[in-house]
């Protein structure tokens, strides 16, 4: 029986509010934590990187093996994003819309390369096509390298970054659900034309976060990169890489240089995760 004219009208539940003294402890420990840890190490980085001024600050970036490490960063994330970006689309892809026997151990080793160390990984690239590893002898007689090389740099960072895009897609795949696409399917549209007009751009923003994410782990990794380069300067060194040896040769002002890059392109890779998520938000609302 509904309510009565005369039944009282209940009252509302007081909004809870947290004491004055626990907000004020919670975001003092909060914005102490971001100014130990994160202002602090920003401010240093670029006053060491112009300490001896901004002459030398370019000149770190005139040195020819800073120019390799540089291109080779950028040829290195050229090659592992597109490839992860292939493998998110179709594993998120077959994870959200369709069941398989297999589904969750795919789910499960998307997620493998969060478990695992990435200097563990960067090993088992070294036991499987290292001079004396299971597959090196083959590939020697072939005149093939992949440890110490390029390929190598490449198989290591795609390993550690292929999650990025698939863990971004799955969840607001599954979200949004497949009405769609059997609507699509259903008054004759294939399965090229359901990906590239209803599947992606109803994902376009979680995909070009998780590109953004990809990006960033893949020009910044060293663990992995570490174990497979061999630090051949000039040749096999990354950004990260380079770095650590010219803090090693005490040339602290070229290695904050070059650090002073990377934060670069860690700030701008936050902004424009910010704006992203901002739109992800409005997409899934």
């Amino acid at each position: 029986m509904g309510a009565t004219l005369n039944s009282p009208i209940p009252k509302a539940h007081p909004v809870l509010r947290d004491p004055f003294q626990m907000r004020t402890l919670l975001i003092a420990v909060a914005a102490g934590f971001l100014l130990l840890f994160l202002i602090v190490p920003l401010i240093t980085v670029f006053k060491e990187a112009f300490s001896h001024g901004i002459s030398a600050y370019f000149a770190a970036f005139n040195d020819r093996a800073g120019q390799a490490a540089i291109g080779l960063t950028l040829l290195v994330a050229a090659i592992s994003v597109p490839s992860n970006l292939v493998f998110g689309v179709a594993a998120a892809w077959a994870v959200a819309k369709f069941q398989f026997p297999g589904r969750n151990l795919l789910i499960t080793l998307i997620d493998l390369p969060f478990a695992v160390s990435p200097v563990i990984s960067g090993l088992i690239y070294v036991l499987l096509f290292g001079a004396r590893g299971w597959l090196g002898p083959a590939l020697n007689s072939w005149h093939i390298q992949i440890i110490f090389a390029v390929p190598g740099i490449v198989l290591a960072t795609i390993f550690v970054t292929f999650p990025f895009v698939a863990r971004e897609l799955i969840p607001l795949m599954e979200v949004q659900g497949s009405e769609e696409e059997q609507a699509a399917l259903s008054l004759g549209a294939n399965g090229w034309q359901i990906l590239w007009r209803i599947t992606l751009p109803k994902a376009k923003w979680a995909l070009l976060y998780g590109v953004i994410l990809c990006n960033a782990r893949a020009m910044g990794e060293f663990g992995a990169v570490s174990v497979v380069s061999g630090h051949i300067r000039g040749l096999t060194n990354t950004i990260p890489l380079h770095v650590e040896i010219l803090y090693n040769e005490y040339n602290f002002v070229a290695a904050f240089a070059m650090a002073s890059a990377l934060t670069l392109l860690a700030l701008v890779t936050l902004a424009i995760k910010s704006v992203l998520e901002w739109r992800l938000q409005g997409a899934t609302v």
